[in-house]
């Protein structure tokens, strides 16, 4: 190989899901073992991989991704090397123990097919249509796979009686047991988010973690992958 690109190729797998630099996923494939990814996400693959967009469990279990807060997925399997990325996004790789997480849908890179996972509305923001009232929540035992617009923070809520507030664009991914509850303010419009008229923020309390994105721009949410 060319010694300047020789610092680019592929590291030896070690796990079902990693990181090939900040923006890149590589997913060691095999048959028996399917995954879910965002449609339009794969940039290069080695071996036999198939895809079938859409499928239809993902088309049974997202119905509701109907309302433009999710994006389409595609059914991955056979045996090889898949990579996948979004937009040069940074990707997060999340070894699920029989946990469980809640993604927004738009941050949703890749996940392990036999993991338990549905769309679900937010519970505690009926009131703030349009702020992300949708969400995916993933359990079980596997690998997830999600996107943020720049290096990440995960804040560790504490489980004190102090909430944590997070701008909805800049929202990624958060525990499910935590309590979810809408802010809105007058007075800090100007400063929290990006947007016109009044500020919104998500205010959560409990035990867990919320990852939070460098990023307000709400046109991220829209794009969605053909």
């Amino acid at each position: 190989m060319n010694q300047p690109l020789a610092g680019f190729a592929p590291a030896p797998v070690t796990a079902r899901m990693e990181n090939h630099g900040n923006h890149m996923l590589k997913v060691a494939m095999q048959s028996g073992s399917d995954l879910y990814a965002r449609v339009g996400s794969m940039v290069a693959y080695e071996g036999f991989v198939q895809y079938e967009p859409n499928p239809s469990a993902v088309r049974q279990i997202a119905r509701d991704w109907i309302t433009g807060e999710g994006a389409p997925l595609m059914k991955c399997s056979g045996d090889g090397l898949l990579y996948l990325a979004d937009y040069g996004a940074d990707v997060v790789v999340i070894n699920l123990n029989g946990d469980a997480i809640s993604v927004n849908a738009t941050n949703l890179l890749a996940f392990d097919a036999h993991l338990t996972w549905g769309v679900e509305r937010v519970k505690g923001l009926a009131k703030f249509a349009g702020q992300g009232l949708w969400n995916t929540k993933i359990s079980g035992q596997g690998w997830v796979a999600l996107t943020s617009r720049g290096k990440p923070i995960v804040v560790d809520c504490g489980g004190g009686e102090d909430e944590t507030y997070v701008d909805p664009d800049a929202l990624v991914a958060w525990s499910p047991n935590l309590k979810v509850k809408g802010k809105r303010s007058f007075k800090a419009q100007s400063l929290i988010g990006r947007g016109s008229g009044e500020a919104y923020q998500m205010a959560f309390s409990g035990t867990g973690i919320v990852v939070v994105q460098p990023s307000e721009d709400s046109t991220d949410r829209l794009r969605v992958r053909g």
